[in-house]
């Protein structure tokens, strides 16, 4: 008989499980969470389902509340030119000060993560984003600001793109934008900051993360105005 799974076990599964889920855009933005549904879904206890919760609102990834207890964050324009706003400022910052300060062997760590990125299949049978992608997706972005000497510039900028984690996963999960080039836009960011060229670079990574805001936002005005 295999023995019992520890609690902090059953709670990280929870969390890995809840977090794909969110991503995927399984539940809609806004709506709240019903722990007891929830957990008899996924074969915990509620108490175990609430610690994951608790790890996802401290991501970002939920909203919580005295009141109305976990609920998926709200979908708005205001939300997400906001949390757009402040990643531009602050990655663009990051990645001047890596390019200036980086090294040969932080050029090369660019290209390997960048490799990863190009050769890790995007999406699964179902036209989900893949979650081994969703890894490489991250690591890459934070090699490219990984080589400049704040290690607390780069901390906030890898912190705001985890909160925006949920943003960038429906702009691709609940969103369809056919004319956009996803690994053309990494390869645009990670040839320009090898080649250190820094505004080149920069002016690459905000399109980059302003394209993910800016599907949604047209998704939400035009449900908006419907």
């Amino acid at each position: 008989m295999p023995a019992p799974r520890a609690g902090s076990t059953l709670s990280a599964e929870a969390y890995d499980r809840l977090r794909a889920e969110l991503l995927r855009g399984s539940f809609t933005p806004g709506s709240k969470l019903r722990i007891g549904e929830i957990a008899r879904g996924f074969s915990v206890s509620a108490s175990v389902l609430r610690e994951a919760m608790t790890r996802l609102a401290q991501d970002g990834l939920l909203s919580a509340s005295p009141q109305r207890g976990f609920s998926v964050p709200e979908l708005t324009v205001g939300a997400l030119e906001d949390l757009t706003r402040a990643r531009r400022i602050i990655e663009a910052a990051a990645l001047r000060e890596s390019i200036a300060d980086g090294s040969l062997s932080w050029e090369s760590d660019v290209l390997a993560a960048h490799h990863m990125l190009e050769r890790t299949p995007f999406t699964d049978g179902g036209g989900h984003i893949t979650e081994e992608w969703g890894h490489v997706h991250r690591a890459f972005h934070e090699v490219i600001l990984a080589g400049g000497r704040s290690e607390t510039l780069a901390k906030v900028a890898t912190d705001l793109r985890a909160r925006s984690a949920l943003f960038v996963h429906w702009s691709r999960e609940l969103v369809v934008d056919e004319s956009r080039d996803v690994p053309a836009e990494h390869r645009e960011i990670a040839e320009a900051t090898v080649a250190r060229d820094v505004e080149r670079a920069v002016d690459a990574l905000e399109c980059h993360i302003q394209r993910s805001a800016d599907v949604l936002i047209a998704s939400v005005t035009a449900k908006a105005s419907a």
